[in-house]
């Protein structure tokens, strides 16, 4: 039995990172399935999001990293483990990813899903590419974020970065 649950869950790791993308609107997975937005206004308002987090990431502006990740942030991360402290998870990014390393989203990779009286889950791919040899292009890896909306702000609550 917990053999047949854990083939289970490697079927659906493999059939996730072997995701095809095809536009920026839509998608069509290994599947078949195809990703249209069920709420466009939703959809562009996260990816927005996202590009804002990630040119703060980029560019080590802390500020605005600091105003997009909530005080209650869950950080899962697959090697690293879970980090519950928004504070330490911006001094991590400060010593270590500072004039180090770029991410870049995989174009046309984004989901959005509603979260009804929350906000969103965005699920997408992405590489990480250290400056010094950016020749050496990382592989896209899997990431989820789960954003709240209060009044008109949003912010990260939990982040599951997968590589």
């Amino acid at each position: 039995m917990i053999y047949q649950k854990i083939r289970v869950i490697i079927i659906l790791i493999i059939l996730l990172q072997t995701s095809l993308v095809y536009s920026q609107e839509t998608y069509k997975d290994i599947l078949g399935r195809t990703y249209t937005p069920a709420d466009q206004e939703l959809y562009e308002t996260i990816v927005s999001l996202d590009k804002r987090l990630f040119d703060a990431y980029n560019s080590c502006d802390m500020d605005t990293q600091a105003a997009l990740y909530s005080e209650d942030l869950e950080f899962f991360h697959d090697e690293g483990g879970l980090s519950t402290s928004k504070e330490k998870l911006l001094i991590a990014l400060k010593n270590n990813i500072c004039d180090k390393t770029t991410r870049t989203l995989i174009k046309g990779s984004i989901e959005v899903y509603p979260i009804k009286d929350y906000g969103a889950v965005e699920i997408g791919y992405h590489t990480f590419n250290d400056k010094k040899t950016p020749e050496n292009k990382s592989k896209a890896s899997r990431f989820i974020l789960v954003w709240k909306k209060t009044d008109e702000n949003w912010t990260v609550t939990r982040v599951i970065s997968l590589h």
